[in-house]
């Protein structure tokens, strides 16, 4: 389980565990994120890592891209972040509920970095990759309603309500961006 001084990496190991954890319904979920200072700081170096890993994994992968590509990617993907973490603060503090702001953020970062590997990954079958895409997207979605079920304890509604708001901040977010970078070549 999650110990609050336990090195980033052990850390990082109990998060891969409460990923599947949460993947798999289990209602202990909770017990394998650290939700310290430290454990917050530390998902937030796994968010970090997953967006240089969407930005710069197909690079290392050997996967041409346009140039600026990568570049372009580590400004969406953080304006997606902070997108959807202040629409989660702002509902989870309209719902009255603030306490769960920084469990769902840890989780959600962690669950990030293991969606990150899975996507670089899926890139490495080609077409057939899309079958995993998919895939990837129905446990993502699966994992954003057990943080709400296990983590936060949110009721269905309020779980339903959080990820309407994200979505629509997403939108936004990327509406606002795609004003200031130009389209990929």
């Amino acid at each position: 389980m999650a110990q609050p001084n336990s090195p980033f990496f052990d850390e990082a190991a109990n998060a891969i565990r409460g990923c599947i954890a949460l993947i798999t319904g289990k209602r202990d979920s909770s017990a394998f994120f650290d939700f310290s200072q430290r454990g917050l700081v530390g998902s937030l170096i796994a968010a970090v890592v997953a967006i240089m890993l969407a930005a710069f994994g197909p690079l290392v992968l050997g996967i041409n891209l346009p140039p600026g590509t990568a570049t372009q990617s580590v400004v969406v993907n953080g304006v997606l972040f902070l997108a959807q973490a202040g629409m989660a603060y702002i509902v989870l503090r309209q719902m009255g509920r603030q306490d769960g702001f920084i469990p769902y953020l840890v989780a959600s970062n962690w669950v990030t970095l293991v969606s990150s590997v899975l996507l670089l990954i899926s890139t490495l079958f080609g077409q057939a990759g899309i079958i995993l895409l998919l895939g990837i997207a129905i446990v993502a979605l699966l994992t954003f309603v057990n943080i709400g079920r296990f983590i936060v304890t949110l009721a269905p509604l309020q779980i339903a309500l959080l990820f309407v708001s994200q979505a629509v901040g997403v939108v936004l977010a990327l509406g606002i961006v795609s004003l200031f970078l130009p389209a990929p070549a």
